[in-house]
């Protein structure tokens, strides 16, 4: 395993970096379950990923930025490099599955990105990404395979300390993070290492595409079968030199994994309650609701959601 590279200290210098260009967003407690939602779903560009795309961003020098950004993304990582590389005047090319959600790819090039879209999912996407910035010479940025992309990431965590009043209470508390490449769930456990007492960070994923918890529980990803999820951005495998392995083994309690029909009634709760959130996002959600710790808080990590999608939600949302 490579050494930790992220660290609470890191994480508070991308804080202070990108105050100046975050929303802290909103943390809400729903009165009937007492769950937690930190809604990053409120967050510019609909999505945390702006977070570590814009840190990772703000330390390129003038010369790499002028190489051109590029990245892979399912959409919402996409996004946040896009809002970065116009924020800064650089070029960006992002590199999406065919199948990704319609208002992703839109939102993308809203931003002024080149879009690129390949068939293969998301792994197909990532490989013709890093073979396009190695063509151009341009400046990769992975979703989750980058100190400086985890430790922006990592911020989300700040935030939830300030917000969370009595976080360092004794009583039994957690924090539940949607997984994909582990970036999220590495960078909010590293912000969140010092003083935890009773919280436990824990990563949840879809059943559909368990990559991470696979590695978490038994060290190897290999025997994963990838299905179809409604959860389309943490769908995907895992780099494996990624520096989130031996991040999330450091500093995060637990993975779990969640079904579709949890997510689907996950969304349905969270429709009922005004809440946009993506699939990607509803997993923290369903499971919260079936935790039987004292105190629960759900990443609602984007809102990014198919309209239509989320028309059938609504319609079938009950409180």
């Amino acid at each position: 395993m490579p050494p930790i590279l992220v660290d609470r200290s890191r994480v508070e210098a991308a804080g202070i970096r990108l105050r100046p260009f975050l929303r802290q967003t909103p943390l809400i407690c729903d009165s009937s379950t007492g769950i937690w939602l930190k809604c990053e779903n409120e967050q510019h560009t609909g999505s945390f990923k702006l977070r570590g795309a814009l840190n990772r961003c703000l330390l390129l020098s003038p010369e790499d930025l002028n190489r051109g950004i590029v990245a892979a993304s399912a959409g919402n990582h996409g996004q946040g490099v896009a809002y970065a590389a116009r924020l800064l005047g650089a070029r960006a090319t992002i590199v999406v599955p065919a199948e990704a959600v319609a208002r992703k790819i839109d939102g993308i090039r809203s931003l002024g990105a080149d879009v690129r879209l390949v068939d293969g999912g998301y792994a197909a996407a990532e490989s013709e990404g890093h073979r396009l910035a190695a063509e151009r010479g341009g400046v990769w940025i992975s979703p989750y395979n980058d100190a400086d992309v985890v430790a922006g990431q990592g911020t989300l965590g700040l935030e939830i300390e300030t917000q969370w009043e009595g976080l360092s209470a004794l009583d039994e508390s957690a924090v539940y993070v949607p997984v994909g490449g582990g970036g999220l769930v590495a960078g909010i456990g590293a912000a969140l290492s010092a003083d935890r007492l009773g919280l436990r960070v824990i990563g949840v994923l879809p059943e559909n595409s368990p990559y991470l918890h696979a590695f978490f529980h038994t060290g190897s990803m290999a025997q994963v079968m990838e299905r179809p999820t409604l959860a389309d951005g943490l769908a995907g495998p895992v780099e494996s030199d990624s520096i989130t392995l031996s991040l999330v083994r450091e500093y995060v309690d637990d993975m779990v994994l969640v079904t579709e029909a949890e997510i689907r009634d996950a969304l349905h709760w969270a429709s009922a309650r005004g809440v946009v959130a993506e699939p990607s996002a509803a997993v923290a959600l369903a499971a919260c609701l079936k935790s039987s710790s004292v105190r629960r808080l759900a990443v609602i990590s984007g809102g990014n959601v198919d309209p239509r999608l989320w028309q059938e939600v609504t319609r079938n949302a009950q409180v």
